[in-house]
């Protein structure tokens, strides 16, 4: 069995001096890449193609999540900024010219065409969400939902792969991994004052508050004591915390259903770094 090291891997693309030094970058899909790889590998059909796909679909995806973090005004004047933004949009285009180069070469071409129409799924899924937001037509449930589907949709597009073997347990599987990770950023997202408008908790508030506390959200300038103030009123950092427990817990089920043991073994380590945060909490939670 081929043993993980796509990070390592794409340090090549990722760490230029020129980036480093002007902008940075969106975490790498860490989570879902080690999903991917796990799944593929365990399977002897594509477990020659593992590293090969697990490689481009996390470039993909650090693409997409690097050209997320663009402004989407390109009215900076200040000169440091305006680097780093323009760093931002070439380095999420270099990224991608990689996937393509990385399985052309390889003679990929029909994986270049099915990453592609899962790109062209998550610009949907991105543009179904923003007009939402927009329209003030979101719900907490909804926006945990289509961030899930977002953040899942290029490794989604391996299901089929995964059929003959898995059967349904990879889409599964990874949604549910995937729900965990996005819940576990919403919780730090809760204790960020800049990552907090759009959030989960803001749009929980936005449910169940009064007319005043409403237009407090909306303001211009937000004061971020009331803002603080709504979050503990709305018990917003306990409820992610359950919602983190409940469906760890819901995840521990599907994972030991699984038939093979040595998957099973590697879906725990995975998922290790968010048992050890949740375990740190009152409720300590069982393991995989």
């Amino acid at each position: 069995m081929n043993s993980y090291r796509i990070p390592e891997i794409a340090k090549q693309y990722t760490e230029y001096d020129m980036i480093q030094i002007h902008t940075d970058l969106p975490d790498f899909p860490e989570l879902r890449s080690r999903l991917l790889f796990a799944f593929l590998n365990g399977n002897t059909k594509h477990s020659e193609s593992s590293e090969l796909y697990t490689l481009a679909t996390s470039l993909v995806q650090l693409a997409l999540d690097t050209h997320e973090m663009v402004n989407a005004s390109n009215e900076i004047k200040e000169k440091k900024a305006a680097r780093s933004r323009q760093l931002k949009v070439l380095a999420g285009d270099y990224f991608s010219s990689r996937f393509y180069y990385l399985l052309s070469q390889a003679g990929q071409i029909d994986m270049i065409k099915q990453l592609s129409g899962a790109i062209c799924e998550v610009n949907r899924l991105k543009m179904n969400l923003y007009t939402k937001m927009k329209q003030l037509k979101m719900t907490a449930e909804d926006y945990i939902h289509q961030t899930v589907e977002i953040k899942s949709q290029l490794f989604l597009s391996f299901s089929e792969f995964m059929a003959d073997v898995y059967d349904q347990a990879w889409p599964d599987v990874l949604r549910s991994y995937t729900k965990c990770e996005v819940i576990f950023e919403e919780i730090f997202r809760t204790e960020s004052a800049t990552g907090f408008h759009g959030s989960w908790g803001f749009w929980h508030i936005l449910q169940h508050a009064t007319k005043e506390e409403r237009k407090q959200l909306h303001a211009e300038e937000t004061d971020q004591a009331k803002v603080r103030t709504l979050i503990h009123k709305y018990n917003v950092s306990s409820q992610l915390y359950q919602m983190l427990e409940t469906h760890i817990k819901q995840l521990q089920l599907k994972v030991q259903q699984l038939d093979s043991d040595k998957l099973i073994s590697e879906l725990f380590h995975i998922g290790e770094p968010i048992l050890r945060f949740s375990a740190k909490q009152p409720k300590v939670l069982e393991e995989i």
